[in-house]
């Protein structure tokens, strides 16, 4: 097999793919922030009116799950992008191939989705964020008082 061409249009081709991909994983990280936000005003505002104000614990497990998904949309999006780097790099070097198109596959094993997923949750993209959502409820929870 012959050595692909950088201005071939398959190789735009793939690498737009990848790069929608990589924007679709980091649009799905935002949102997860923004709704997390939304559960968890909305589940403050109608705990606030009721006199047990042990259930504003009810919005940390949103804020756990969002936690948890964000993480692994932004795991993914790392996963792209090193095969989108690693493309590109063949591809410089002279060693990409016709077989290597078209392959957006970004893990091998669970376990390896899992360790990015996890890797992601360590970013400063995602736990200050969400540590700052539960001490947001623990505050509110101080000030409801009993």
């Amino acid at each position: 097999m012959d050595p692909l061409n950088c201005d071939s249009p398959a190789v735009l081709n793939y690498l737009g793919v990848l790069q929608s991909v990589i924007s679709r994983m980091a649009s799905n990280s935002a949102n997860c922030k923004t709704w997390c936000v939304t559960v968890v005003t909305g589940t403050i505002a109608l705990v606030a009116g009721k006199d047990k104000p042990y259930y504003i614990w009810i919005a940390a497990f949103p804020t756990v799950l969002f936690l948890f998904l964000d993480a692994y949309y932004l795991g993914l999006e790392r996963c792209f992008r090193r095969i989108y780097n690693q493309f590109v790099n063949n591809l410089h070097d002279g060693a990409a191939l016709s077989s290597y198109l078209f392959i957006i596959a970004p893990y091998k094993t669970t376990h390896e989705l899992l360790q990015y997923t996890f890797e992601a949750g360590r970013s400063l993209a995602i736990w200050p964020f969400y540590i700052l959502m539960i001490i947001l409820l623990v505050i509110v929870r101080c000030l409801m008082g009993h």
